[in-house]
């Protein structure tokens, strides 16, 4: 492959890749998803599949990308060429994620721009988030913008664009997010019986509610459960950029003596504690202001509670909210690095196109691709009907399915690959190399040889809405 990138050595790897694990998936999606679902139950059934299915998935696709020295679609086939359709499949999921993902980075910029300009409070107001993403111009704007700048950086190759800013920038965001949750913590609204404050917020973040499980008949329950599961599963996809094609083209780019064990469970740690902060600093927010019927602003949750939050603080939430919203598009910009990256190599690779080529292509079709779902929300504007039982826009829509669909399905699929027709060894062997222990061996036999394909053929029929079928 022509103009190969390559990371310099464990701490570069390890950064860059968490610059694509941590991004909008865990300051945008992680803390909605949570509020949608009940905060505490979520929280567990989430962290559980982090170190189960999580650590499972990420193992099999970086070991695959270093063993092949190849992006998804050419690491299937020279895993088992019979295979190959996989790598087609998992190259397609970052090609659907790519349609929206520079919108949301247009979301992110706008408030940043709001901030830094001195009109940040303005951002606080109930109807500014709406006002925004329905204006045709604006909502255009800022998603083309978003979408040239990751076009440039990928241009220039991804050890340039994401592994020199991850080193400083990466742990200021985590500072920031820090600051800002236990700033959460303090806030009160309201007087008397009718105060709410943080800690209210922070144990309606933490607290699981079962009622929806117990408190209708078994086959209500379950289905609820197997709702929050998928949620779950699907922040897990997106979050740590797993069965996606995105960690094989990472892995692909990791030299042979990078302690690939250590690596996967830094990334883990890194990814679940800045989404579980992000959740401490948004839910308890958006609680104290607008109580449990504000958590049900689904994907809207991050723009209306921060903006609050930083206005709450007085003159400092200015440059707090504006370092904080910087911060958050360089996070969502190493994301979007990562989505496109893995495009780009996996059509370097099937092209024999340089770098520069395929880029130039790419960031025509993708442009155009942001427009058409930035405009979803106006002069697009839809309402769909989902398998899983919710409504959707246009970005809902490719949200859907990206995450909901296909993901379980490669996940499935390639599980059965690796489990039973290269067997686990052919990843744990990789992971081992130079005398190194897998320390989470066994776990990694049983979750990718029995365990994930069970539960993927779940959540697949559960997405699809063909499990409610047959459990009526």
């Amino acid at each position: 492959m022509k103009n190969k990138s390559n990371f310099t050595g464990q701490l570069g790897f390890v950064l860059a890749a968490s610059g694509s694990a941590v991004g909008v998936g865990n300051l945008w999606r992680f803390p909605y998803l949570a509020a949608k679902d009940g905060g505490g139950l979520f929280l567990i059934v989430y962290l559980v599949l982090v170190v189960t299915f999580g650590f499972a998935l990420l193992t099999s696709d970086i070991a695959m990308g270093r063993k092949t020295q190849s992006s998804s679609i050419k690491a299937y086939e020279k895993a088992n060429p019979k295979w190959k359709f996989l790598g087609i499949l998992t190259f397609l999921v970052p090609v659907v994620i790519m349609t929206y993902y520079a919108v949301i980075g247009g979301w992110i910029l706008k408030y940043c721009v709001t901030f830094l300009t001195g009109h940040g409070f303005d951002a606080a107001a109930d109807d500014y988030f709406t006002g925004f993403i329905t204006d045709p111009v604006q909502s255009v704007i800022y998603a083309a913008i978003f979408m040239l700048v990751t076009a440039f950086i990928i241009f220039r190759g991804v050890e340039k664009g994401i592994e020199r800013w991850s080193k400083y920038l990466m742990p200021i965001l985590l500072l920031l997010i820090i600051a800002v949750a236990i700033f959460a913590l303090t806030l009160k609204h309201g007087e008397g019986a009718d105060a709410r404050t943080g800690l209210d917020g922070l144990l309606v973040y933490l607290k699981p509610d079962l009622t929806p499980l117990v408190g209708g008949t078994f086959l209500s329950g379950v289905s609820h459960f197997l709702g929050i599961l998928l949620d779950a599963m699907s922040q897990i996809f997106f979050s740590l950029s797993v069965s996606m094609g995105i960690m094989i083209t990472y892995g692909s780019y990791v030299k042979k003596d990078v302690d690939l064990n250590q690596s996967i469970g830094q990334i883990e740690i890194f990814d679940t504690g800045v989404a579980f902060l992000a959740g401490m600093m948004i839910i308890p927010s958006i609680f104290v202001f607008s109580g449990t019927e504000g958590m049900a602003a689904g994907p809207g949750l991050m723009f209306v509670a921060l903006p609050k939050t930083f206005a709450a603080m007085g003159v400092a939430g200015h440059f707090v909210g504006g370092a904080f919203f910087l911060m958050a598009v360089f996070a969502t910009l190493t994301s979007c690095i990562s989505v496109l990256e893995a495009i780009t190599a996996n059509c370097m690779e099937i092209t024999g196109k340089s770098r520069p080529k395929v880029t130039g292509v790419l960031t025509v079709l993708y442009t155009a691709a942001s427009i058409i779902i930035a405009l979803g929300y106006s002069l697009l504007y839809v309402e769909v009907q989902l398998p899983n039982g919710s409504t959707g826009q246009l970005l809902d829509i490719m949200d859907y399915i990206s995450n909901s669909f296909m993901m379980p399905f490669i996940s499935l699929l390639s599980t059965i690959l690796i489990g039973w027709v290269l067997k686990p060894e052919w990843i744990s062997d990789e992971i081992e190399q130079d005398g190194i222990k897998m320390r989470r061996k066994t776990l990694y036999r049983v979750m990718v040889k029995y365990v994930c394909p069970i539960i993927m053929l779940i959540l697949f029929l559960q997405s699809t809405g063909l499990l409610g079928m047959v459990l009526k």
